[in-house]
């Protein structure tokens, strides 16, 4: 099969077009003819040599991918051969053919296509775990997310807003603040002009948020301890500013704020199996619904993946860059 490799660690140009073996399955797992994969920061970081492949898992960068499924155990399964599903995976993406846990797969929502389906698993199972497992968003509770107009971002802001949250966003410019209005967001905050916290402190009467999801870390930390409300939790999920933060910890006492941290890839297949039954009961529907939509900034062919890493690093896009493998 064709595949996309990491030849080396460093830039984009070091992703390289090859041949490789059709994956061998292991107990549980299915083959998928890929259709389309997602791309996302950690794949840049893996090709960076930053992210190491957990054990057992593909070298071959890629976490999620819709197709069809061709082979595997489906006994005791709502899934058949033919079905097409996406599926969040730990690697292999990048690739004509790849394995994934049955238990991670969901079938293509009723109206979407393949290459939408595919951009999906990655940035939905992160929100879900993340925002409303981890940080318990429920009620009337209010949301910031940190990176708005990113592919997790732009996920966050519409699933939040489909189930009655208000939300308030992040982006470093104008353009990218209206893209995250146009999809749900009640404000954007342009974190160039502007300071997240004195506007999330205005908009909310002072109260500051219940929730924000963080992909930034570093300084960001103390500033978002003090837009947070009351009971407030921080979820935060990547380190692009830095892994060091200064923190009020007298804050965090007085007021009972909770700061909690996590990566997805690494956790186990029954893990991901709980959280792609609560996408599909509550979250499923709502896309098919058009209440919430895939948002494709660009797509390329797979043997041009280092275009899109060159693209994911410049940061210009908004939402979801993708590969279309057939």
């Amino acid at each position: 099969m064709r595949a996309i490799e990491i030849s080396r660690y460093g830039a984009p140009e070091v992703l390289q077009l090859c041949e490789r073996p059709i994956p061998e399955l292991k107990a549980g797992e299915v083959l998928i003819k890929v259709h389309a994969a997602g791309v996302n920061r950690p794949d840049v970081l893996q090709r960076l040599g930053h992210y190491p492949v957990p054990p057992g898992a593909s070298d071959l960068p890629g976490l999620e991918v819709a197709g069809e499924i061709i082979d595997g155990d489906l006994s005791n399964s709502a899934f058949k051969k033919g079905d097409v599903v996406c599926a969040l995976v730990q690697g292999g993406g990048y690739a004509e053919y790849c394995a994934a846990p049955l238990q991670q797969c969901l079938l293509v929502p009723a109206g979407l296509t393949a290459l939408e389906a595919a951009s999906l698993p990655e940035n939905f199972f992160t929100v879900w775990s993340n925002v409303f497992d981890r940080a318990g968003l429920s009620g009337d509770d209010t949301l910031l997310v940190q990176g708005g107009s990113s592919g997790i971002g732009v996920t966050a802001i519409q699933m939040a807003t489909a189930l009655g949250h208000r939300v308030f966003a992040t982006a470093g410019s104008d353009d990218k603040c209206r893209a995250c209005e146009a999809l749900g967001a009640e404000r954007a905050i342009n974190y160039r002009t502007e300071d997240f916290v004195a506007v999330v402190k205005e908009l909310t009467a002072g109260k500051g948020v219940d929730v924000i999801l963080d992909m930034v870390a570093g300084e960001y930390v103390g500033r978002e301890i003090n837009c947070l409300a009351d009971d407030g939790r921080i979820a935060l999920i990547a380190l692009l500013g830095g892994a060091m933060a200064t923190v009020d910890l007298g804050q965090v006492l007085r007021r009972r704020l909770s700061i909690s941290g996590s990566t997805l890839r690494p956790r186990p297949v029954a893990f991901k199996a709980a959280i792609a039954r609560r996408l599909q009961e509550t979250v499923w529907p709502l896309i098919e619904a058009g209440r919430i939509k895939p948002v494709i900034f660009k797509t390329f062919p797979l043997a041009l993946a280092s275009e899109a890493h060159a693209l994911m690093e410049s940061s210009a896009h908004v939402g979801k860059i993708m590969l279309q493998v057939i």
